[in-house]
């Protein structure tokens, strides 16, 4: 018999009720919503269920939200697959804006630890627990963090992108 979205989902919300919510299929992804405290113990139930069997953790990645509420500014986003069903999950976790943090789940995937870095590399997340939080690709003396969105995308000031110098105005120099 094959998992079906409806089997995770109550098992899902049987275990944890209101830790879990926001449940959708997106394409062929089931997604839904963990409170950011309860990472680890939902992931270790998803991995260790003799039904559910998510064994495979094939993503993490940072979300930024900045014109969201303080509470939902950032997202850490888990992707899990069942090799044994061929299902894939989508886990997403809101962060504070003021203070990204979350438990790191190199405890349960090892693999977990060059996403996490990554993912605080480029978002400045906090993993909390995690073996060795340090940047992976940029500089360690950077202090930005590149893949917020706290910067405008460009120089108001540039004349090089100015459209009246390419002819895509009708306005003349």
């Amino acid at each position: 018999m094959a998992l079906e979205t409806s089997d995770i989902q109550n098992k899902l919300v049987d275990n944890f009720e209101l830790i879990v919510s926001d449940f959708t299929q997106q394409h062929d992804i089931f997604s839904f919503e963990v409170d950011s405290k309860s990472i680890l113990e939902v992931m270790q139930f998803l991995r260790d269920d003799k039904t559910l069997r998510f064994n495979f953790l094939t993503d993490v990645c940072g979300i930024h939200y900045p014109d969201a509420e303080l509470d939902r500014q950032f997202a850490v986003v888990y992707h899990m697959h069942n090799w044994m069903d061929n299902v894939r999950i989508k886990i997403k976790c809101f962060l504070n804006g003021e203070n990204p943090e979350i438990d790191t789940v190199t405890s349960l995937f090892l693999g977990a630890n060059w996403q996490e870095r990554e993912t605080y590399d480029f978002f400045g997340i906090i993993f909390k627990g995690h073996p060795q939080l340090k940047r992976i690709l940029n500089m360690d003396e950077m202090v930005s963090f590149p893949m917020r969105k706290e910067f405008p995308l460009e120089d108001g000031g540039r004349t090089d992108k100015d459209d009246r110098f390419f002819g895509r105005t009708t306005d003349n120099c």
